[in-house]
């Protein structure tokens, strides 16, 4: 039995159908061993976890459950959340090892910074949330007619929130990386970008607004950063957004 593949191809290197499946197979069990060791590492400090998860909620206030398996189910949910998150280099990391032999050395360098940035970016998305966003919206959503309603946190419902808007967040903080593969793909450029800066600050505040929060702030807390990394992505366009593959790179015709 031959060990496992788990080194880098080489660009052009031959490899055999069953090669490719064996280096695929133990990939994906690659990532799921770390996958499994990051969600069991955040099973075992859950309570850290949940403290985290909850720091943010005004008040003395303490979600709630209604189910006899309800907290262990809403525990594992948070876990693997979390476990995903801190797995995401790794997982980026074989996927990209999977596909090098597929990329020409110039696609390898464009690739790279790109598998670099994506982990970087969405991290940066999370800890926004976290820090910036979550605490306002949760103030004003939670008091909101608050002589009207007794309201309660249920758990369930209250992490699966913060899940969904620290990931939306993070997909979001991914804008550069979007902007820079069109630029390559020669779809648009940075004169482009800055020429319809209007139209894309209006779909920033309609992208804003389909998050899973609906009041002003949390609204300019979430457009603020989109808008920002709208215009970090024209500085990024304008120094390394030349496409890959230029028509004016190839020679001339002979006999022209």
């Amino acid at each position: 039995m031959t060990a496992p593949r788990l080194r880098a191809a080489k660009f052009d290197e031959e490899m055999t159908l069953v090669e490719h499946l064996d280096e695929l197979r133990n990939r994906i069990i690659a990532s799921l061993a770390v996958l499994v060791v990051a969600c069991g590492l955040c099973f075992w400090q859950n309570d850290l976890l949940l403290e985290i998860a909850n720091k943010p909620l005004p008040g003395d206030r303490v979600p709630i459950t209604f189910g006899v398996t309800e907290p262990f189910m809403t525990t594992l949910k948070i876990s693997i959340y979390a476990g995903i998150l801190i797995a995401l280099p790794v997982l980026l990391y074989q996927g990209y090892a999977f596909l090098l032999p597929a990329l020409k050395p110039t696609e390898k360098r464009v690739a790279l910074p790109f598998l670099l940035l994506v982990p970087v970016l969405f991290i940066a998305g999370v800890v926004f949330c976290y820090f910036v966003v979550l605490t306002p919206a949760l103030h004003f959503l939670l008091n909101f007619n608050e002589s009207e309603f007794n309201t309660q946190v249920r758990a369930k419902d209250y992490y699966s929130f913060v899940s969904m808007l620290m990931l939306v967040m993070g997909l979001g903080f991914q804008i550069p990386i979007g902007i820079l593969a069109a630029c390559k793909l020669g779809v648009t450029n940075a004169e482009k970008l800055r020429r319809n800066r209007r139209y894309a600050i209006v779909l920033i505040v309609v992208l804003a607004a389909l998050l899973p929060t609906l009041d002003p702030i949390s609204l300019i807390l979430e457009s603020l950063p989109f808008y920002l990394l709208y215009e970090l992505s024209i500085l990024l366009a304008a120094r390394w957004g030349r496409p890959a593959y230029d028509v004016s790179d190839e020679p001339a015709a002979e006999g022209l």
